[in-house]
């Protein structure tokens, strides 16, 4: 149990660290305007959408027994995706 703790809190922690790069990024190129800012809004929209079916298959797959393991397997999916939009957006 104690070893889920520890990683529910370094998936948390580390995606902080991570959502902290990608925002400021994200916000630059939507300032910038354009078809670029367009295309990255959409991209914005349509990757939280997906994000949010993916976990909510995580939850129903797991059942009444959604603990802390799915959210350890949640923050793991969550942080590829930003991990992602950090290389892209750091180009």
């Amino acid at each position: 149990m104690d070893e889920l703790w520890f990683r529910l809190w370094w998936q948390s922690w580390a995606l902080a660290i991570e959502v902290a790069i990608v925002v400021p990024l994200r916000l630059q190129k939507l300032a910038a305007g354009g078809r670029r800012a367009e295309r990255e809004a959409w991209r914005m929209v349509e990757e939280k959408v997906k994000a949010a079916h993916k976990v909510q298959a995580l939850m129903v797959a797991s059942g009444e027994a959604a603990g802390l393991e799915t959210m350890v397997q949640s923050l793991d999916h969550y942080r590829r995706k930003v991990g992602a939009n950090r290389r892209r957006l750091t180009r």
